[in-house]
């Protein structure tokens, strides 16, 4: 069959009218989406690159009053509200998004998020802890629960911290057993205070199975197994604490280590504890807990001299100063006078009688403030 050029001279025209076409409407909708877009959006976006708050958020209200179905400038509306610290008007935007049925899952978690900080930062912690909840199992569930800890540790609810913290901790590999402690240690003095001494020792068990390496749980437990009158079992507990945590929190309980061992007759074995302790790790407490030991609970001189020489400190100097002179010997007086001068050094400053900046050396002109002769000569070293 012969080809009939004829429809070739039809069609070329037709092709090229129906790709006029075309052409024409995809500018008109290239046009349409520019007029769609508010020009008070850009003007929004400039003028907070400029810092300029206020002049953005009438900006973004315009924008938002041309095209109220788009999330993203609530967003934008609502953070920049809260920024300013106008947390109403950021919870209305956010709740005016989450009552969107068209909303986007992951726009509605975004809400979501932003309404329970705007409760955050208004304070309201009852209505905050509602919103973080709604929160959990989606992508914004480990904040959350952070989050939700956080609310727990301000209001003081210690049950409720422990079960937001034991839900993080099984996530994140043991990282909040330490904090778990400290909450069921609140909990056990909370339940001596209350005098349930049976709730308190299980919290302290709790304590101790949570984080067993932990110290608070230890001195707590020898804390009152002292006060009950177990001297020897107020022992027990701080010398594991001692072999747990070397000098660091047996500190707190060097001083009440001492009393427990003089209660049981065990004032040797504890001396020679602290002795070795004291060989590590120097320190005023170790020295105060060897002073109650000696007969008579006189200080060591000596003790303190070294510590002195050592590591001066004006806790040594006064205990050495609160002996008779005659036991100080001429070391003794001139570890006293470094550490008064190494105490004395950093408060000897000049202040700046108009704005307050402090220096070691005098100034004509201040550093700070740039006046000049605003530096009274006398020394700013009287102690406060």
């Amino acid at each position: 069959m012969d080809f009939d050029f004829q429809w070739l001279l039809i069609g070329l025209p037709l092709a090229f009218a129906f790709g006029w076409i075309a052409s024409r409407l995809d500018l008109r909708q290239l046009g349409r989406a520019r007029r769609e877009t508010p020009s008070a959006y850009f003007k929004g976006l400039n003028l907070l690159l400029n810092e300029q708050q206020d002049k953005a958020i009438d900006a973004f209200i315009e924008a938002v009053q041309h095209d109220p179905d788009t999330a993203e400038l609530h967003f934008a509306l609502g953070n920049l509200f809260r920024r300013r610290g106008e947390f109403e008007r950021a919870v209305r935007v956010h709740e005016h998004l989450l009552a969107r049925a068209d909303l986007r899952s992951a726009d509605r978690e975004r809400a979501q998020h932003a309404l329970a900080q705007d409760f955050m930062r208004a304070g309201l912690f009852d209505r905050a802890e509602a919103a973080w909840r709604a929160l959990e199992g989606t992508s914004f569930d480990h904040e959350a629960r952070l989050a939700q800890l956080a609310l727990a540790e301000r209001s003081r609810d210690w049950p409720r911290a422990v079960e937001v913290a034991t839900r993080l901790n099984a996530r994140d590999g043991g990282a909040f057993a330490s904090r778990i402690a400290h909450y069921e240690c609140e909990i056990a003095l909370a339940a001596d205070a209350d005098g349930h001494a049976r709730e308190a020792e299980a919290a302290l068990a709790r304590a101790r199975h949570a984080a067993p390496g932990a110290a608070r749980p230890l001195i707590i437990a020898g804390q009152r197994h002292l006060q009950a009158g177990r001297p020897a079992d107020a022992m027990a507990a701080w010398e594991e604490l001692r072999e747990q945590q070397a000098s660091g929190a047996f500190l707190l309980v060097a001083e009440e280590y001492a009393r427990a061992a003089l209660a049981c007759g065990r004032a040797d074995a504890a001396r020679r504890a602290l002795l070795a302790l004291l060989a590590e790790h120097p320190a005023t407490e170790l020295l105060a807990a060897l002073d109650r030991l000696e007969p008579g609970g006189t200080p060591d001189p000596a003790r303190w001299v070294a510590q002195l020489r050592t590591s001066p400190s004006l806790t040594a100097a006064q205990q050495l100063l609160a002996g008779a002179p005659e036991t100080w010997g001429a070391q003794g007086l001139e570890a006293l006078r470094a550490a008064v001068a190494r105490a004395a050094r950093p408060l000897q400053r000049y202040r700046c009688a108009a704005c307050g900046f402090e220096a070691a050396h005098y100034f004509w002109q201040c550093p700070g403030c740039l006046s000049w002769e605003s530096y009274p000569p006398q020394r700013v070293d009287a102690l406060q």
